[in-house]
């Protein structure tokens, strides 16, 4: 079992166009793995939203640990999401960094206080996510996250 100190860095994820190209590539090169698969999407993502509406994307996550530090990988598929925004504007790379709280939405509040509000979110399982627009000041988005409980993965990479 992990343990985070409140807001430390906990995740650092990159936006891809092709998932499972990038596992191999991490894998053999760096054996950085195995990865966990998930497909996130509306229904099993709960209070899943998009600037403010109901979420309609789809989209893949791949996730392994390197020491306390989680590698996230994202694919959009459907829909449209601030992964096909980042995709558009920087291509692939570094998308966000994720920071723990135990209260995320304590920590929201503060965050939209300073100028920086939510522009994606959503709950899988006990795990929440609150992705802030801080692109303009950080040059990447910061994510704010629980560590909550998630099901098992859909599949991993290596198989």
């Amino acid at each position: 079992m992990r343990i985070f100190t409140e807001g430390g860095t906990m995740q650092v994820a990159y936006v891809v166009r092709d998932l499972e190209a990038a596992m191999k590539r991490h894998w053999e090169t760096f054996g950085i793995g195995p990865w966990d698969i998930y497909q996130f999407e509306a229904g099993k993502v709960q209070d899943y939203i998009y600037r403010g509406k109901p979420a309609t994307h789809t989209c893949l996550i791949a996730v392994t640990w390197s020491g306390d530090t989680q590698l996230e990988l994202m694919q959009p598929l459907t829909g449209y999401s601030i992964y096909d925004e980042h995709l558009e504007k920087h291509g692939e790379g570094l998308h966000h960094i994720k920071l723990f709280y135990a209260d995320c939405k304590k920590a929201v509040e503060n965050f939209a206080r300073k100028g920086y509000p939510v522009i994606q979110s959503g709950r899988i399982d006990d795990d929440e996510h609150y992705y802030l627009d801080t692109e303009k000041d950080f040059g990447y988005v910061i994510e704010l996250g629980n560590a909550g409980r998630i099901r098992p993965a859909e599949r991993t990479y290596p198989a």
